[in-house]
Parts: structure tokens; C-alpha cells; sequence
């Protein structure tokens, strides 16, 4: 590794500092969890898969000498995560930083031939957990007049294609969230940003097929995709701007990717 001088322009803010990430057992959550425990912050980190949650937390506690907390969470479950926060807050664990990362996309399908199931999935998990999440931490964020919450979207939030409306609206809401988060804590401290990727390869096209690994595997064939290492160091640049910056929206795509209908293939 490099080893740059250290200007203010290199300053690590991060240290000492906790970060709550949702949906960290793979992907963008699990980049996040090991690029903030780099940079010195302590990690909550939460998913439904506890048991690879609990792996990433032995390791990263274990390289980097950071505290780290643990919870088996579904961000759907609106009892569930009042809980938590509650159970957090108490154990003085509030967060400086929430990623606000758990979402899915479900299926591709014409509106009209779409899965009820798969849409009740997407709008549970990116509006809806969204939502429990931030209106759980954001009242002891503001309690104390100090945080920052980030929240994971999409290029889908800003240019629907086909097959994926309701997916997109879900992304569409992100966006929309993410502007009224920031209007509504006008005058407080508390900053709210959103980290928008394009084209990314994660588990995200397997879940979106059900599993069909083939299948997810050609949506990303000639290409150099996004990987949950870039998204989280775009996160991480985000997090690390000096408290009075707040970048509302950070939009990334593959240097092959333009636009969400211009990709260029080898």
C-alpha cells in the first residue's frame, strides 16, 4: 500500500467513531464493514444471516482491533427494529453513521405479468425498512444534534427501464426519502447523503433471478462492473467529508456503463 503524506486533504475522520450497517453479510454492507474497520470506526452489524455477520465481526475485530456488535435483524419487522435501536440505545451504542444499505430487487417481469410476492419483497425491504430503521436512530441523532445517514439507492432511482418498474420505484422513493430526510433536519447537524451505483456485481442479480447463478451471470458478461469494494469506498469518501459538507447524492456507474440503457460490451 502507498503510504500518502497526510494533508487535509488525506484526514481520516472515521476513527473512534460507530457505524451502523444494515444488511452486512455480503455485498455492499460486508465492503462497508471492512472498509470502516480500516479507517478505526466501530461497527454495528446487522442482517438476517446472523452466522456470516458474526464471521465478518470475529475477523475484522481480530485485523483492525475495532469494537464490534452484532444482531440478527429484518429490517421488515417494524417491532423488531424498534427493539434493537432501543436495545442500542441503552447500551449507549447509538451510531454516529447508518448506512441504511438492506434492499433487493426481486424478479424482472412486465408490470403486468409480475410477481405480487416479488413486489411485496422490494417495497418491504428498500421503502419500508428503510424507513423503520431511520425513524428509529434519527430521533437520538437529533437528541444529541450530531450524525449522518446514508442511504444506499440506485441509478433505477433516477431512469426506469424496462422490466423493473416496481423495483424502480422503490429506488425512485430512496430518492425521494433521501431529499426530505435532508429538508426536514434542516438546522440540525445531521447530515443525509445517498451513494446512487449502477451496474454492480454482488449476490444482487442472483437474488433478482431466485438463485438461476447462470442466469445472473450474463447480465454482467463483457463488462467490468462495479464491485461492493467501489461502492464502499465511495461510502467511505462520503462518510469522511468534514461535518459542516453534506453531499445530498453521490451517482457512480462502470466506466463501460454511461447512462442505464448505455453499456458497452466487449
Amino acid at each position: 500500500m502507498i503510504a500518502f503524506p497526510k494533508t487535509k486533504y488525506s484526514m481520516n475522520r472515521l476513527t473512534g467513531k460507530r457505524v451502523l450497517i444494515t444488511g452486512a453479510s455480503a455485498g455492499i454492507g460486508e465492503a462497508c464493514a471492512n472498509a470502516f474497520a480500516e479507517s478505526g470506526a466501530d461497527l454495528l452489524l446487522s442482517a438476517r444471516r446472523i452466522e456470516r455477520v458474526e464471521e465478518l465481526a470475529t475477523r475484522l475485530s481480530e485485523d483492525h482491533g475495532v469494537e464490534v456488535h452484532t444482531a440478527k435483524l429484518d429490517v421488515t419487522d417494524s417491532p423488531a427494529v424498534t427493539a434493537y435501536v432501543e436495545e442500542i440505545a441503552d447500551a449507549n451504542l447509538v451510531p454516529d453513521i447508518l448506512i441504511n444499505n438492506a434492499g433487493k430487487a426481486v424478479g424482472l417481469d412486465l408490470l403486468h405479468e409480475g410477481s405480487l410476492d416479488d413486489w411485496e419483497d422490494m417495497i418491504d425491504t428498500n421503502i419500508k425498512g428503510l424507513l423503520y430503521v431511520s425513524r428509529a436512530i434519527i430521533p437520538h441523532m437529533v437528541s444529541r444534534d450530531s450524525g449522518h445517514v446514508i442511504n444506499i439507492g440506485s441509478i433505477a432511482g433516477r431512469w426506469v427501464y424496462p422490466k423493473g418498474a416496481v423495483y424502480n420505484a422503490t429506488k425512485f422513493a430512496v430518492w425521494a426519502l433521501n431529499e426530505g430526510m435532508n429538508i426536514d433536519l434542516v438546522g440540525t447537524r445531521i447530515r443525509v447523503s445517498s451513494v446512487d451505483p449502477g451496474m454492480t456485481e454482488t449476490e444482487f442479480s442472483e437474488v433478482r433471478f431466485h438463485g438461476d447463478k447462470d442466469r445472473a451471470d450474463k447480465v454482467y458478461e463483457g463488462t467490468q462492473p462495479l464491485t461492493g469494494d467501489d461502492i464502499a469506498d465511495a461510502i467511505l469518501y462520503v462518510a469522511n467529508t468534514p461535518e459542516h459538507v453534506d453531499i445530498i447524492n453521490l451517482v457512480m456507474m462502470p466506466t463501460q456503463q454511461r447512462h442505464a440503457f448505455v453499456l458497452h460490451r466487449e
